[in-house]
C-alpha cells in the first residue's frame, strides 16, 4: 500500500469529523423522541415525523450534490451544507411546537444531505482505489463516534437539563467542522459546465415526496380504502416514471444513465436500501420500548443504545483485512450476524434486562459495520472516476429513502401488532379465566376496586405493546435474511481493481 501523505489525513480527519457531525444530530434525536412527544403534544405516529421529515428532505435534495459540486466545487460545498446544518440544529432547540420544529428539521435535513455523499466521493476521490478498504475503514471509526456519542451524551444532557440542549450543543461542533472543510478539503469539480436537469428533478423530488406522505399517512386513512392514498401512490408511479423516461431521452440529465449500467453500482444501491433500514430501525423502535415499557431514563436508554455504536467500532479490527480477501464474504457474514441480531430482539419480552438490549444492539452493530465497508468498496469499484460523485449521490439517496420507508413500514407493524393484541388479550379477560388472575389482581387490591380494572387494563395495553415491537423486529429478521444472498451478486473481483 502505497504511503497516504500528510494532507491526505487530515482531508481523512475533515470529513470523519464532517460525518460525525451529520450521524451525531440523527442518533441524538432518536433518544428524545419521548421527551419531544411529551413537549410537543404529539402522538406516537407524529412523533416519527420529526426522523421522516428530515430523512425525505435528505432524499429529495441529494440529486443537487453531483450538480452543486460542479457549481461550487467540493470545498465549498461542504462548508455551506455545514454552516446551514449547524444553523438550522440550533434554531430546532428554539421551537414551541411540532410544526415548526418539522419545518427546521426539513431545512436541517436539506442543508446535511451533501455531507455523506460528498464525504464519500471526496475520499474515493483523493486515495488510489487499493487503498479505498482501508480509507472506508477509518472513515468508519469517525462515523461510528455519531451512534456512540449521540444517543449517551443526548440522552444525559437532555436528562439533565432539558432536550432543547441536544440541539443546541451541535453548533460548536458545526462551527469546528466548518473551519476544518474550508482549511483542508480540496476544490475539485469547481467550474465543470453541468447544467441543472430543473424537469428532471422536479419530477424526482415529487414522486419521493408524495411516495412518503402516502407512507406516514396510509395507516391513518386506511390504506388503499382512502382516496388520498390512491391519489399519492399514483402520483408517486407516474412522476417516478416521467423521471425515468425523461433521464433516459433528454441531453443533461440530473443522473447519467451510464451510472446504471455498472452491475457493481445497482447491487450495491439495491443492498444500501436495506442497509438503511437496519441503520436507523433499532434506533427508533428501543428508546420508546425502554421509556414507555421499561421506565428508563434517558441517560440510561442513551448509553443502552449506545452499544450499538461499540459494536461498530470493534468490527473495523477486522473489516479491512476480509474485505481485501473476500469483500462479498465479508458482506455476506454482516448480514447474517444482523440477522442473528435482529432474531435475538424478536425473542425478548416485556422483562428485557439491560444486558439483553445492550449485547442485542452491539451484535448488531457489529454486524452492520462488517456490511458497510464491503458494500462500499464494491458499489464503487468499477464505477468510472467522472461518475463518482453522482453516484454517490444516488447511493445517498437510496439509503436514506429506504430508511424513510422501513421505518414507516416498522411503524405500521408496530401500531397494527398493537391494536390487534389488544383486542386479542382483552378478550382472554373473562369471568371464566378471572381465577387465574387472582393472585395478580390481590396484590395491587379488589376485584371490585376500580382502580385495580384501570391497573388491568394498563397492563393489557403494556404487553400489546411489546408484542408491536417483538413483530417489528421480526419483520427486520425476515429483510435481512432475504438480502444477505445478494452479496454473490456483485462481480467477484470488482473490489481488488
Amino acid at each position: 500500500m502505497a504511503a497516504i501523505t500528510g494532507r491526505q489525513w487530515l482531508i481523512l480527519l475533515t470529513v470523519q469529523f464532517t460525518t460525525v457531525l451529520f450521524g451525531l444530530t440523527t442518533t441524538s434525536v432518536t433518544v428524545i423522541l419521548p421527551q419531544l412527544k411529551g413537549a410537543l403534544s404529539a402522538t406516537q405516529d407524529q412523533i416519527s415525523w420529526i426522523l421522516t421529515f428530515n430523512l425525505v428532505a435528505t432524499a429529495v435534495a441529494t440529486p443537487l450534490t453531483g450538480w452543486l459540486a460542479a457549481k461550487l466545487g467540493w470545498r465549498v460545498l461542504m462548508v455551506c451544507s455545514v454552516i446551514g446544518f449547524t444553523s438550522a440544529s440550533m434554531l430546532c432547540g428554539t421551537v414551541s411546537s411540532l410544526e415548526s420544529l418539522l419545518v427546521l428539521r426539513v431545512i436541517q435535513g436539506a442543508f446535511g444531505a451533501p455531507i455523506f455523499p460528498m464525504g464519500q466521493a471526496i475520499l474515493l476521490g483523493s486515495f488510489e482505489r487499493h487503498q479505498h478498504p482501508f480509507i472506508i475503514m477509518m472513515w468508519g471509526v469517525g462515523g461510528v463516534m455519531g451512534p456512540i456519542v449521540g444517543p449517551t451524551f443526548g440522552g444525559m444532557v437532555a436528562e439533565l437539563f432539558s432536550w432543547r440542549w441536544t440541539f443546541f450543543l451541535i453548533v460548536p461542533m458545526g462551527i469546528l467542522a466548518g473551519s476544518m472543510a474550508a482549511a483542508v478539503l480540496p476544490d475539485r469539480e469547481k467550474g465543470m459546465r453541468r447544467p441543472l436537469d430543473f424537469t428532471g428533478y422536479i419530477f424526482l423530488g415529487i414522486a419521493i415526496a408524495t411516495f412518503q406522505v402516502m407512507l406516514d399517512r396510509g395507516q391513518r386513512n386506511d390504506w388503499f380504502d382512502s382516496a388520498e392514498i390512491v391519489i399519492e401512490c399514483g402520483l408517486a408511479v407516474v412522476f417516478f416514471a416521467m423521471f425515468l423516461i425523461h433521464m433516459a431521452t433528454t441531453s443533461t440529465p440530473l443522473v447519467e444513465p451510464a451510472t446504471f449500467g455498472d452491475r457493481n453500482f445497482i447491487v450495491g444501491a439495491t443492498v444500501a436500501i436495506i442497509m438503511g433500514m437496519l441503520q436507523y430501525v433499532p434506533m427508533v423502535l428501543f428508546p420508546p420500548l425502554l421509556q414507555d415499557l421499561r421506565g428508563y431514563p434517558d441517560g440510561i436508554i442513551g448509553l443502552l443504545v449506545a452499544a450499538r455504536g461499540l459494536g461498530n467500532f470493534g468490527s473495523f479490527f477486522i473489516v479491512a483485512p476480509l474485505t481485501r480477501i473476500s469483500p462479498r464474504f465479508c458482506l455476506f457474514v454482516g448480514f447474517s450476524i444482523q440477522a442473528v441480531a435482529a432474531t435475538w430482539m424478536g425473542s425478548l419480552d416485556i422483562n428485557l434486562s439491560t444486558s439483553d438490549v445492550m449485547f442485542t444492539n452491539m451484535l448488531h452493530g457489529l454486524g452492520f459495520g462488517l456490511a458497510y465497508t464491503p458494500m462500499a468498496v464494491l458499489t464503487f469499484s468499477t464505477l468510472p472516476g467522472s461518475l463518482l460523485t453522482q453516484g454517490n449521490a444516488v447511493f445517498s439517496l437510496v439509503r436514506m429513502l429506504g430508511s424513510s420507508i422501513f421505518i414507516s413500514m416498522t411503524l405500521l407493524v408496530f401500531s397494527q401488532s398493537v391494536a390487534e393484541a389488544s383486542v386479542n388479550l382483552t378478550s382472554y379477560i373473562t369471568a371464566l379465566r378471572i381465577d387465574a388472575l387472582l393472585p395478580w389482581v390481590t396484590t395491587y387490591g379488589s376485584l371490585g376496586d376500580a382502580a385495580t380494572y384501570d391497573r388491568l387494563a394498563s397492563e393489557v395495553q403494556r404487553q400489546a405493546g411489546m408484542i408491536g415491537y417483538i413483530n417489528a423486529f421480526h419483520l427486520m429478521t425476515l429483510i435481512t435474511i432475504c438480502t444477505a444472498p445478494l452479496a454473490f451478486l456483485f462481480a467477484p473481483r470488482g473490489a481488488a481493481r
